[in-house]
């Protein structure tokens, strides 16, 4: 099993779509939020994801194609 911290930030046009609950679905990964910032118009959101390393790196470039931004995200996010 893998670990990997990643931000997604959304565009306006992609706030009400449940990505992060169609990542779950459609590719075996578990979806830890960390930490998470939604306004009406913009919004991101660290996640932490757990699974085999194909299944992560697979999502995440299903990810990418909804228009949504993905970056890597390392140390602990709940601190400062």
């Amino acid at each position: 099993m893998t670990k990997l911290r990643v931000r997604f930030t959304f565009p306006d046009n992609l706030v009400p779509r449940p990505v992060i609950w169609e990542l779950s679905q459609t590719f075996k990964v578990v979806t830890n939020i960390r930490r998470a910032e939604v306004q009406e118009n913009t919004g991101w959101v660290i996640l932490e994801l757990t699974g085999e390393e194909v299944e992560i790196q697979t999502g995440l470039e299903w990810v990418r194609t909804t228009g949504v931004e993905v970056e890597l995200v390392s140390g602990d996010v709940l601190e400062g």
